[in-house]
């Protein structure tokens, strides 16, 4: 099946909301993919993390199903919610790992949004460590960790993400700049 276009998943969304059980037929077969693709980005960065792209994108999609009455404002909206859940449930994922190992082995990630962030970030950061960062970020400047949150976790354009935050275009690319800095200064050596 082709993808849909952003308005049919918002069609989707909100005839799923009304409890049209052949729209959350149609949005998981649309949306689905999507989660399992995002989960796939994030877990193969890491090269060594025990939870599948598969378990990862049906709990995402599981815990998607559980907001029916959340007011998903559009399909990017959508997907914003999404990677936040990715998010928690990665995290969530590893500190139970962690737990069990009392600390031992715990996942590295590349901190990446697509290609351009790979440049600015070659160092490895640990996964729980990244959280702990954009928990930081987030009282520093909410609305740059927002945008992390949605290009890392979400898989969102720098378009989407100044479309999901509210802001202009220009405005996003200086809040993904000024994160991408920070977290690369906090990512580094220390004396570095």
């Amino acid at each position: 099946m082709t993808a849909a276009a952003p308005q049919d998943i918002t069609r989707l969304l909100e005839s799923w909301r009304n409890g049209d059980a052949n729209a959350e037929t149609q949005l998981l077969e649309q949306i689905y993919p999507v989660l399992r693709r995002l989960a796939q980005q994030r877990l193969t960065r890491s090269g060594q993390l025990t939870l599948l792209a598969t378990e990862l994108a049906n709990d995402a999609y599981f815990k998607l199903v559980e907001q029916r009455d959340a007011p998903f404002q559009n399909r990017v909206h959508f997907y914003a919610i999404a990677a936040h859940v990715i998010r928690r449930l990665l995290v969530d994922h590893l500190r139970e790992r962690s737990a069990l190992k009392r600390g031992g082995g715990v996942l590295q990630v590349t901190l990446q949004a697509g290609q351009d962030v790979a440049a600015a970030t070659p160092d490895l950061a640990d996964a729980l460590d990244l959280d702990r960062l954009l928990q930081r970020l987030e009282r520093i400047n909410a609305r740059a960790a927002r945008g992390v949150e949605l290009r890392y976790f979400g898989g969102l354009t720098i378009e989407e993400t100044a479309q999901t935050i509210g802001v202009s275009l220009p405005t996003a690319k200086r809040d993904w700049q000024f994160a991408r800095a920070w977290l690369h200064d906090q990512l580094a050596p220390p004396g570095a």
